[in-house]
């Protein structure tokens, strides 16, 4: 005889027929703290790899804020108004994304750069570079101005190169305490995507600004490769860009230091020789009791300079005086070691 569905079991058999679903059970997942899966997870894009740290990214950042500064200062003075630079921001990208990212035509400055052996990449916005040769030729009246869609002329890219000129020059004093670019402008093209100076997935440093001129504003990118600045990466650190540029002493000011040194009060003593004596020998020394040292009369007596021995001299009269000649000058071992430093140009210890 066969089984008799009961009521219940009918009416579930008739609600999955309805819906057209197939009844699910829910399962709930316990996952244990001890699991690895349960730690945060972090997405990394293998397509942009990070090749450059923050503690790198600061560096950049402390740089170009300098240069800045001293490339408006310069810029300013150039136009007769006032421009504001201002560092924007400082990111690692790949090539491709870079030029992709930029208008075409644009003003695309490749840079050639003999110390680092590569190239970097100055771009110069229409937005703004327009406005600045507008200045330039004597216009620049007009608050806004039409910025056109074409690439610049010849005597427009004449105008920019000097431009691009300050820009050059702030940036080999802003990294002089890393390496010497020595830049030179060697292409200067209005579509990007016609240069390539890396593979398109090669990562790059953009460091961008923002340039201020009344009320145009507009942006400058700067694109340094990262096989470029690779060998120097160790050199990018807290104890080497803090200072964003050398600074040359002023003739005046050295000659007035060293005149006001050179007048300075300095303690000068001279020691004949030293010996080592007892406290019974000493107490027992009496009125022409001769002592006797280690060191001949032909080595030279130490000239002391404020506790530090700088000289050697032989001792004597003079007019009725004591006096010392001095003949020689006590080498010391870190100032050999100085001076074969700086003419291997390596950083010396003090």
């Amino acid at each position: 005889m066969a089984d008799v569905l009961s009521q219940s079991e009918v009416e579930s058999l008739l609600s999955a027929l309805d819906t057209n679903q197939q009844p699910t059970v829910a399962k709930k997942s316990v996952r244990r703290s001890d699991d690895p899966r349960s730690q945060q997870i972090t997405i990394y894009d293998f397509k942009r790899p990070e090749r450059v740290s923050k503690e790198q990214m600061r560096a950049f950042q402390a740089l170009h804020d300098g240069f800045s500064r001293e490339f408006g200062a310069a810029l300013s003075s150039m136009l007769r108004t006032i421009v504001e630079v201002k560092l924007i921001s400082v990111d690692q990208l790949t090539y491709s994304e870079f030029v992709f990212s930029l208008e075409n035509p644009t003003c695309f400055n490749l840079l050639e750069s003999t110390g680092l052996g590569g190239h970097l990449i100055l771009d110069l916005n229409p937005s703004i570079i327009f406005p600045i040769v507008d200045r330039l030729l004597g216009g620049g009246r007009e608050p806004k101005q039409s910025i056109p869609g074409r690439p610049l002329t010849e005597i427009e890219l004449r105008i920019v190169s000097r431009i691009t000129g300050l820009a050059i020059d702030g940036l080999e004093n802003s990294w002089s305490n890393i390496c010497n670019l020595e830049l030179s402008v060697s292409q200067v093209e209005s579509n990007p995507q016609l240069v390539q100076i890396v593979p398109p997935n090669e990562v790059i440093v953009l460091v961008s600004f923002e340039l201020t001129m009344n009320e145009m504003r507009g942006i400058m990118n700067l694109c340094i490769p990262f096989n470029t600045i690779e060998p120097l990466v160790g050199k990018l650190s807290s104890d080497t860009w803090s200072a964003y540029t050398k600074r040359v002493a002023d003739p005046r000011q050295k000659l007035n230091l060293e005149t006001s040194i050179s007048k300075a009060t300095v303690e000068m003593t001279v020691q004949l020789a030293n010996t080592q004596l007892t406290a019974k020998e000493i107490m027992n020394l009496q009125v022409g009791d001769v002592l006797l040292t280690k060191k001949s009369k032909d080595q030279g007596l130490e000239v002391y300079v404020e506790g530090r021995p700088m000289f050697l001299g032989m001792s004597g009269q003079l007019s009725g005086s004591k006096a010392i000649q001095i003949t020689n000058k006590i080498d010391h071992p870190l100032d050999s070691v100085n001076e074969k430093l700086e003419l291997a140009d390596l950083p010396s210890k003090g």
